[in-house]
Order: C-alpha cells, then structure tokens, then sequence
C-alpha cells in the first residue's frame, strides 16, 4: 500500500526541499509544484504532488493518527 502524507516545507535547493513530516526530515522532489518554504505539500514516492493549507494538513495528520491508535494490531 502507498501513501501520501503531508509534511511542511522547511527549505528548498532547486528541485529540492526539506520537508518536516512531524519532526522526521525528509527530501522531497518539489519540481511538479510551485512550492515555497512554509507550504505544506502532499508528498508520494519522494515528490511533492500537491500543496494543501495548513488547516486541511493538520486535520489529514489527526485522522491518520487516530486511524493508526484506533486499532494498533492490524498495522503493526
């Protein structure tokens, strides 16, 4: 199964960036975007496919966590 996850932008060289996804560095491919620092993008397989506000971002991250805390033994 893939995911696409949110994270916040932090830099970007190039085609490139840091993103934050919730304290856990990752790059992320940001060239099929118009991405600045401070965005929040939805990231796939290494490249930011879509920006999101943070409102929509921080309710994806809470229905995914309580997702996961709901039922911890069919993801573990």
């Amino acid at each position: 199964m893939c995911l696409a996850v949110p994270g916040k932008i932090v830099s970007i060289d190039g085609t490139m960036a840091q993103v934050d996804f919730g304290g856990v560095m990752r790059q992320a491919n940001v060239s099929m975007v118009d991405a600045n620092v401070g965005d929040w993008a939805v990231v796939h397989a290494g490249f930011a496919i879509q920006l999101m506000d943070e409102e929509d971002a921080q309710e994806t991250i809470r229905l995914w966590n309580e997702v996961l805390e709901s039922d911890k033994t069919q993801f573990c």
